[in-house]
């Protein structure tokens, strides 16, 4: 595999990001698309207002779910919360670093007692702290130094992996090794708009930089074919 990804990771790299405001409009995106083409983020919107319900809707279609709720909580809500998303059966699963070293070693415990455990992943710092916001809330050093930290932390504590920006992955492949999954979102092909997203790369740039998993929302669900646009970014993959 391209960039030193890690050892054991099969099916699909692209997860397509169901970021709907409701359960039919996530459904008939997912309608479109093959399951064997890619996977599917459930966030904390969609889940909020569709529930266990659509995911196991998804599920039975034959996708591979990441529910995408950053568990942040004392250890043992954290713990129990894995174990719910683990018996709903979805693929991946995360945490926030910020809950600390006990809590991410409390929900990898709770998810390797189950025979196939979800993928954990932890979200270190969001995309949209900045220097000033660091200051304010007390944390020290940049974000860049920041979310090199609670990677390690993370990986430290036994989770699979992190999510990150491309912009961060080639130092964290290289802090944390070969097996450490690393799960991008802010991918867009060449050529396309970046919308919202302030730090983007394409599809190509982040296999180079190392990541496993590229997290696409609108150039695939605002596209007028869905399927062609996930065919496109799959054969600039595979290229």
């Amino acid at each position: 595999m391209s960039g030193g990804t890690s050892g054991g990771m099969g099916g699909p790299r692209v997860i397509v990001a169901l970021d709907f405001p409701d359960a039919g409009a996530a459904l008939a995106l997912a309608g479109r698309l093959d399951p064997g083409a890619c996977r599917l983020k459930v966030g904390k919107e969609l889940f909020t207002r569709a529930g266990p319900g659509l995911v196991e809707k998804l599920q039975r279609s034959g996708f591979s779910v990441f529910l995408d709720l950053k568990f942040h909580d004392i250890p043992s809500t954290v713990a129990s919360a894995c174990t719910a998303a683990a018996e709903l059966g979805v693929w991946m699963v995360n945490v926030h670093a910020l809950g600390g070293r006990a809590m991410m070693e409390a929900a990898r415990a709770a998810l390797s007692a189950r025979r196939e455990p979800p993928r954990l992943v932890a979200v270190t710092l969001l995309t949209s702290i900045g220097a000033s916001d660091m200051q304010e809330i007390g944390l020290p050093g940049d974000p860049q130094d920041a979310v090199v930290r609670l990677a390690r932390l993370a990986h430290g504590a036994g989770l699979d992996g992190v999510v990150c920006s491309a912009r961060e992955a080639r130092e964290l492949r290289r802090q944390c090794g070969p097996q450490f999954l690393l799960v991008t979102p802010g991918i867009r092909p060449a050529g396309a708009a970046t919308d919202d997203q302030q730090r983007v790369a394409t599809p190509r740039q982040a296999l180079a930089d190392g990541v496993d998993y590229l997290v696409i929302g609108r150039p695939i669900t605002h596209a007028p074919d869905p399927a062609a646009a996930l065919h496109e970014i799959n054969a600039e993959l595979a290229r």
